[in-house]
């Protein structure tokens, strides 16, 4: 215990430096986490550069890495690193138990977690490495990318048989940082930190993490390129998942692309292909390894089908929840389908099926309602790049009848559940779901709350939409006042002036990819002008009036639903039962996670593990009050968190939280 302050101590005073052979022979032994057992099988199973001949413990040079799946590297020690937030249930997937009653002992626990979880000690049985991957980004093959701010820490082996990749993000340079310095900031390790927890207690597939720490080491960032760069605290995320492993891992064998002229930086070597396929498939695709052992073709047809099944159940998922990823890339995409790398997403707030999470993403190729068709054409690239080992015409056949009838299929099934619709499906319910989103988009309807109130709907004798139910969905549709915020034009005048006069051009037009948006934007300047014509209470009534209509849809639909019910009561009680654990009452908004990015920023990691406690319970459980709050409702509902202040999180957010962006 003492050996490890001391070392937590000497690592606030000093500079960090790079660390050596003699160096890391001398690191602490931890105690609390001594019972992690690494059993590395990426790094014997898969090949891995060495570091070229240089001064023994440097940083990592970029450089083109071909031959290899990984390259070691080492993380770059911080300054006085110290924990922002832990994850219970994370940890407690590695077999480390909750925290000891007393204060000392919960001290030094986090002592340990600093030291280790920052790369500044590395835990025995660690192998530093990076992940060489390729990818398409934005639709352009950009060649080799890689984990440029993340390392391999190696695999834990539990005592109930699961095996975890261990990841620190943040951590320094490695061979594949190009220009940068492999650091991450403290925003947006937070956000990742709380997104990947919140992701996986709502019930989507998803990498985990399990810690986050921060120090007084620093970088500059120029958060929106807009020429104002600023010195930000350099943070740590601790990662958990089965495997890293994405799509773009199979990208390095990709010859010279025919539209950017790059090619993957082990292209020609199809031995490796096959044995990082091998590899994938046996390792976190037994069942499909042991039923097709003795036919490579079926195997890999099989593998390739399953991939597209869990990517299509996995965009679903996001879709019911209204996730949007922000840099659907297919580096970002991964091979176990999980939601992987957390840059700028966002949840919706108000409805809108055009939303852009990313403020880089001018183009709006990432927008909310284009998820499945990019999932879709994410694996086409996949299937590109695992030829010849899958034919490329029944890699073909095989995404055509498992994606869309996947996504379809499950989709529906989570907004049944989602409606409260408990019994048999019927062939309507597409489209009562895509009447209510529609209802949603044109009020400016909170998309979270919404769907939570809806099951406070009353069934049984009475007004197929009573006035309090409607009023209080009425509370969670924009104000006049946010319509317009929302339609205000995204372009400068003049260059939209300027889009506008290349109309002439088609072909140039199709170059630079403006006809969207060059649509968008006069379609945001009929919606504002419209919106300019109206009163308060004219949008007040024609939302009164759409809500009715759909309202009505829906109790003749539940209505059927309970035909021939014999116990009304018991229907009525499953109904709620599968809407809360359908319907979130907290998601991670932008302006929770900004709430609690302030605070840290200040030394203040309170609102943090609040979020992240609420982010654990997202969905309400039988007998809470399932209705959230209107607007002002609540201790400082929307206001930030001021002195003696705490925002409710699940009012509809504040108006500010429309000015929020994240690149």
């Amino acid at each position: 215990m003492a050996a490890l302050r001391a070392a937590l101590g000497a690592a606030r005073r000093s500079p960090p430096a790079p660390r050596s052979a003699r160096a890391a022979a001398m690191e602490p032994a931890p105690r609390w986490l001594a019972g992690l057992r690494f059993d590395n099988r990426a790094l014997r199973e898969l090949p891995v550069e060495a570091p070229p001949p240089g001064p023994e413990g440097a940083p990592s040079a970029p450089r083109s890495v071909p031959g290899a799946c990984f390259s070691r590297a080492q993380p770059l020690p911080l300054r006085q690193p110290r924990v922002v937030a832990l994850s219970e249930p994370a940890l407690a997937l590695l077999g480390l138990g909750a925290p000891p009653a007393g204060a000392g002992e919960r001290e030094a626990r986090e002592a340990e977690a600093a030291l280790f979880f920052s790369g500044n000690a590395l835990l025995p049985g660690a192998e530093p490495a990076a992940h060489c991957y390729c990818g398409h980004q934005f639709g352009q093959f950009a060649g080799q990318l890689g984990d440029g701010a993340a390392m391999y820490l190696g695999e834990v082996c539990t005592a109930a048989g699961e095996r975890w990749e261990l990841q620190l993000k943040g951590a320094g340079p490695t061979p594949f940082s190009r220009q940068a310095d492999g650091r991450k900031v403290l925003r947006s390790s937070i956000r990742e930190f709380l997104c990947s927890e919140a992701m996986f207690h709502l019930g989507i597939p998803t990498t985990r993490a399990a810690a986050c720490v921060t120090s007084e080491s620093t970088v500059v960032r120029d958060m929106f390129y807009d020429g104002n760069p600023k010195h930000e605290r350099c943070a740590v995320v601790l990662r958990v998942a089965p495997t890293f492993l994405r799509f773009g891992s199979f990208e390095i064998f990709k010859s010279v692309d025919e539209h950017t002229g790059r090619a993957g930086p082990s292209a020609g070597r199809d031995d490796i292909r096959a044995q990082l396929l091998d590899y994938v498939v046996s390792t976190f695709y037994p069942e499909i390894q042991a039923a097709h052992a003795s036919d490579r073709l079926q195997r890999n047809t099989a593998f390739f089908r399953e991939v597209a099944r869990r990517t299509a159940r996995l965009v679903a998922e996001w879709q019911c929840v209204g996730f949007c990823h922000g840099v659907l890339n297919t580096d970002n995409m991964s091979i176990v389908g999980l939601t992987i790398d957390y840059g700028p997403f966002g949840f919706l707030d108000r409805y809108d099926p055009d939303h852009v999470c990313n403020a880089s993403d001018g183009a709006g190729r990432y927008a909310f309602s284009k998820q499945p068709e990019v999932c879709r054409w994410n694996l086409q690239k996949l299937a590109e790049a695992l030829a010849p080992e899958l034919p490329p015409a029944l890699a073909e056949t095989v995404l055509a009848e498992a994606f869309d009838a996947e996504f379809h299929q499950h989709y529906l099934h989570k907004m049944r559940g989602k409606l409260g619709l408990v019994r048999a499906p019927h062939a309507e319910d597409g489209a009562l779901v895509a009447r209510l989103l529609e209802t949603m988009h044109l009020t400016g309807a909170d998309f979270t709350n919404s769907f939570a109130l809806l099951s406070s709907f009353p069934v049984g004798p009475g007004p197929p939409a009573p006035e309090e139910f409607l009023d209080a969905l009425l509370v969670q549709c924009a104000s006049l006042e946010e319509m317009k915020l929302a339609s205000r034009p995204l372009m400068d005048p003049r260059q939209l002036s300027m889009l506008l006069l290349a109309q002439a051009n088609p072909q140039l037009l199709a170059l630079i990819g403006a006809q969207a948006h060059i649509a968008r934007e006069l379609e945001r300047s009929e919606q504002r002008a419209r919106l300019e014509k109206l009163s308060p209470a004219e949008l007040l009534s024609q939302n009164r009036g759409r809500w009715a209509a759909w309202l009505q849809e829906y109790r003749t639909r539940l209505d059927k639903d309970a035909a021939g019910v014999e116990d009304v009561a018991s229907w009525q009680a499953e109904r709620l039962h599968v809407m809360h654990t359908h319907n979130p009452k907290y998601v991670l908004r932008n302006y929770m996670a900004q709430n609690a990015i302030a605070a840290a920023e200040h030394g203040d990691f309170s609102e943090v593990q609040r979020v992240l406690k609420l982010l654990e319970d997202p969905y309400c459980r039988e007998g809470e009050d399932a209705g959230p709050k209107g607007a002002g409702e609540g201790e400082g509902a929307g206001e930030g968190a001021g002195p003696g202040r705490r925002p409710s999180y699940s009012s509809k957010p504040p108006l500010w939280a429309a000015d929020l962006s994240v690149t």
